[in-house]
């Protein structure tokens, strides 16, 4: 919709909402919910009006309350269908002329389907124009005594409320705080001094809508820098509310919960914490999903996100290490674009840190740059702040402190970690010879980090036995662990030893101990217990040669996680009760870990865990205990109250060994199982066969194995899916073609009448598309609904997935699709595309011929079907440029003029009358556009049509006319 910033524009909203208001006064008790919202949505439109007479928008604020207001009028008109369609016409008590038809409710038993997603929606823009009406008001009065005294009170209660850490929690469990803790008390105390007080620094600080990318080689001290940086502005804004802070430390080890969501969510989290009370449009945010257990898209969180910022007089978002931010999925990407956004749009100031990756300094070319290296004040106040670590003989010469710090300083060159491996391998040297011998073989230049960690390592190698194989297994479990460990799941993992059937609390080691003898490579964080390299070039470095140091580490990993999944105590399978389950977690540290990780690990180990490995697929109590660990997500997974009987059930009934191995694509294990006398065909609570779930992950080796030992190629699920309709929907090519060459029968059908080549169109995928037709697919076999697979294709759900689509669809053109096969609600393929938007596909159609007058069993055509949403301008004009009827009437008698007056869709409207849409038209009841958009409220529409010379004296059938028709309503 086209919203200005005017009376209009608001009279259009609030009318709207005024009348369903008052047509929701009569509605039964069911309804109560969704009639209250409305009401106040149109008392937040009226106080809204009021705070805008007070003072001038800024263009983001004014772009903000456009895209509001278009929302809320697009959800009211829905809203207003969905009321028609349950409200009746009774005119049982009409006495004369002047009595009128009552309009009542329908009796209903419930508040209907689509009542609830409305008035969710409207739950969700009524806290939104709440935070937008708050961020007006705070604006104008934040400055005054009064206002300082309100922040208290509301402060206050603030701390009182318990449902605040409840919404909290819920947006993420994710907290960057300990480990900015953990960082800044590993500080050198004065060093980063010189990024503080540099120019680029200070006008980042102390001016807005400012951007800085400080990229720096590896090893410079970026992470240490940025703690300075976090620590600098908690410190300088700790008591004004009208800052927001925060901050993010991406990490290569915690890719599972750094994805897009997680990394916006906790910068929301952090952003809520200061805001006083917790702002009403997270809340909105919770209460809409909380309940249903849902989760938000990415875009509602972006939303609530920029919600928040507005808030704010000025906002901080400080992000480490980018360079470790995952790329799969666009993860990088998509959240530097978004940061970035929140730059342009919302005002906010960012600080990143990354290494030099072109496709990062290409994101952020337009920005102010500081380059981040080792200055040579903190390199020496790093080593006069830890030179007491080193010998006697050090201590006591002035001369030998001072002849370490310059020749550390020469060869670190501004690689701030050197300094740190470089004093460590000293600690050993206990005479001035020594000591000089080693500084004389300090390693600089390009593979000093390597040379360093090498050292390192014959260091190790150097120590007892005992020592070196202790140092040696902490370090090869943390290089190849899935996932960072705390110090107590460390201890139990390396207690562990082969043919355990219980936890041995007398082999525990001490962790402390164990670090101790990794030479300066481990840390335990000591707010989060996490135990880690020091720095993620150590990660890099033990990756690239851990052939060399631990070959066998996955082996190692993979029998110890089986092992303990193989205590007695998990021979009772599912816990029958919460608690239980607790005390689970609790006594076995190591469970979550081995439960959700051994596979992975079993996956790359050599033969010698083939024993362990069947040991456990054989046992479905085990299995089954496992299971619980990694579908409840530990304690957390029973606080949406997902424990009960049933629960416990599912687990037990979940699948067998068989599934697991061929998920995981243990081959060896599968051909062990089968000779062993396992069903190939046993199936899962789905109806699933284990081909189905090696399809699923899009092995084609494993799924190879199974179908020479003679799997069914076309077993059908519960779903009346097969194997090749599931490698369809996934979109694995190469698993099609290996179906296809096993006889996989190409028009098996689901309970919904897809076939593999309707599946594969629905979801987008060209080159199963290519397969299958190539193969000899029907191309015009219709699901239940009449649709073919050129139907499904053109109707592809995103417009996100335009390229995929119409590639998709291009291939189904290129191999003779009917343009105009109708699904059972007489709708073409064009029809569909036009209604959804799908501006390249509706091209293609009407490019290769699409009848653009087709009518459904309403009778609308495609342009009816642009002109009902207001996103699709585009469609319009394509339809229009193809010679599109403008004057063709449906049922009713309505063109698409009257359609686009009906959705409230302005854009449409202004398309279509610059089209010359006949202003005279009338429908069957001799309304005319004029008269109808009158009748419907819709302000904007009478506008346009007054202006385009619409005669407001024409009267309808029972001779009203548009002017009469708005004095009644």
């Amino acid at each position: 919709m086209s919203f200005g910033i005017g009376v209009g524009d608001f009279l259009a909203v609030l009318t709207l909402a005024n009348k369903i208001r008052a047509r929701f006064a009569d509605a039964p008790e069911q309804l109560k919910a969704i009639s209250d919202e409305i009401i106040t949505l149109s008392d937040l439109l009226s106080d809204l009006e009021g705070s805008l007479s007070r003072q001038t928008l800024t263009n983001r604020q004014e772009k903000s309350l456009i895209s509001l207001l278009a929302r809320c009028h697009e959800i009211l008109t829905d809203l207003e269908g969905v009321v028609d369609k349950n409200y009746y016409l009774n005119s049982s008590n009409v006495h004369g002329f002047r009595d009128k038809s009552r309009r009542m409710w329908k009796r209903l038993k419930w508040e209907p389907d689509d009542i609830q997603e409305l008035r969710s929606d409207v739950a969700l823009y009524v806290g939104l124009l709440i935070a937008f009406n708050g961020s007006l008001i705070s604006k104008v009065t934040l400055e005054t005594k009064s206002e300082v005294v309100r922040l208290h009170d509301r402060q206050d209660r603030r701390e009182h409320d318990e449902n605040a850490q409840k919404i909290l929690d819920w947006l993420t469990p994710i907290d960057y705080t300990t480990q900015q803790s953990d960082f800044i008390r590993r500080r050198q105390d004065g060093t980063g001094k010189w990024l503080l007080e540099s120019l680029e620094f200070q006008t980042w600080l102390e001016q807005r809508k400012q951007t800085l990318y400080c990229p720096g080689i590896p090893g410079a001290g970026k992470t240490m820098l940025t703690s300075i940086v976090i620590e600098e502005l908690m410190t300088r804004f700790q008591c004004d509310d009208s800052i927001g802070i925060a901050y993010v430390y991406c990490n290569f080890n915690r890719n599972q919960e750094q994805k897009l969501d997680d990394l916006l969510l906790s910068l929301l989290k952090q952003l809520t914490r200061r805001t006083i009370p917790i702002h009403d449009s997270v809340e909105a945010l919770y209460n809409n999903h909380a309940k249903t257990g849902s989760r938000p898209s990415t875009d509602s969180i972006l939303t609530v996100l920029h919600s928040v910022i507005t808030g704010f007089s000025k906002v901080f978002i400080v992000v480490n290490a980018l360079d470790e931010c995952q790329v799969k999925d666009g993860c990088r990407p998509r959240f530097i674009s978004n940061i970035l956004d929140l730059h342009s749009e919302c005002g906010a100031n960012i600080l990143t840190t990354s290494r030099f990756v072109p496709d990062i300094t290409e994101l952020f070319k337009n920005a102010h740059q500081l380059e981040i290296r080792a200055s040579e004040e903190d390199v020496r106040r790093y080593v006069d702040g830890h030179i007491l670590r080193l010998s006697r003989c050090v201590l006591r010469s002035v001369e030998l402190q001072e002849k370490i710090k310059t020749r550390i300083i020469e060869t670190v060159d501004g690689m701030f970690l050197l300094a740190q491996l470089h004093l460590g391998s000293l600690i050993d040297k206990t005479t001035p010879r020594a000591i000089t011998r080693a500084l004389k073989q300090l390693p600089k230049g390009s593979r000093a980090l390597d040379q360093a960690y090498e050292e390192a390592m014959r260091r190790i190698q150097g120590q007892e036995d005992g020592f070196t194989e202790l140092a040696v297994r902490t370090l090869s479990w943390i290089t190849c662990a899935k996932r960072p460990l705390s110090s107590r799941e460390f201890e139990h993992a390396l207690a562990v030893e082969a043919g355990d059937t219980e936890l041995g609390y007398d082999n525990l080691p001490n962790i402390d101990e164990a670090v101790s003898k990794c030479a300066g490579l481990v840390t335990i964080e000591e707010e989060s217990d996490i135990v880690r390299l020091v720095h993620y070039t150590t990660q890099e470095y033990f990756e690239r040669t851990q052939q060399q140091w631990f070959p066998e580490a996955e082996t190692e990993i993979a029998t110890t996680c089986l092992t303990y999944l193989g205590f007695d105590t998990f021979d009772t399978g599912v816990c029958k009760e919460q608690e239980s389950f607790k005390a689970r977690v609790r006594e076995f540290a190591f469970y979550d870990y081995a439960a959700k990780n051994w596979g992975i690990h079993a996956a790359q180990a050599s033969n010698l865990a083939d024993v362990l490995v069947l040991r456990f697929l054989n046992s479905g109590a085990k299995i089954t205990a496992s299971i619980e660990a990694v579908k409840s997500n530990g304690i957390k997974g029973y606080q949406n109250g997902y424990y009960n009987e049933n629960y416990r059930k599912y687990y037990q009934a979940w699948f067998t060994g068989l599934h697991v191995a061929a998920y995981l694509g243990l081959d060896r294990a599968i051909t062990a199982l089968l000779r062993n006398g396992r069903d190939i065909d046993s199936e899962d609570s789905n109806g699933q066969s284990p081909l189905f779930w090696v399809i699923e992950k899009g092995d084609h080796k494993v799924a190879k194995l199974l179908l020479e030992y003679g799997a069914r190629v076309d077993v059908e699920d519960a779903e009346q899916e097969t194997p090749l309709s599931w490698a369809a929907i996934h979109g694995h090519d190469t698993v099609v073609k290996l179906l296809l060459e096993n006889g996989a029968d190409l028009e098996t059908r689901d309970q919904f009448g897809l076939t593999p080549l309707s599946s594969a169109a629905d979801c987008g995928h060209k080159e199963v598309t290519r397969l299958l037709l190539t193969a000899g697919a029907n191309i015009e076999s219709k699901d239940t609904d009449g649709r073919t697979p050129l139907f499904k294709a053109a109707t592809r759900g995103s417009l996100f997935e335009a390229d995929a689509t119409s590639g998709v669809v291009r291939l189904l053109l290129e191999a003779g699709a009917d343009l105009d096969s109708k699904n059972t609600y007489g709708r073409t393929p064009l029809f569909e595309a036009a209604g959804l938007g799908h501006e390249e596909v509706v091209r293609l159609l009407l490019e290769a011929g699409a009848d653009r007058e087709s009518k459904d069993d309403l009778g609308h055509t495609p342009l009816f079907a642009a002109a009902a949403t207001f996103i699709h301008d585009e469609v319009i004009r394509l339809l229009l440029e193809a010679g599109a009827d403008l004057e063709n009437k449906d049922k009713l008698g309505r063109t698409p003029l009257f359609e686009a007056i009906e959705k409230g869709v302005a854009e449409a409207v202004q398309l279509l009358l610059e089209a010359g849409a006949d202003l005279k038209s009338k429908d069957n009841l001799g309304r005319t556009p004029l008269f109808y958009a009158a009748q419907r409220g819709k302000v904007e529409a009478v506008q346009l049509l007054l202006e385009a010379g619409a005669n407001r004296w024409a009267k309808d059938n029972d001779g009203w006319t548009a002017l009469s028709m708005a004095g009644e309503k």
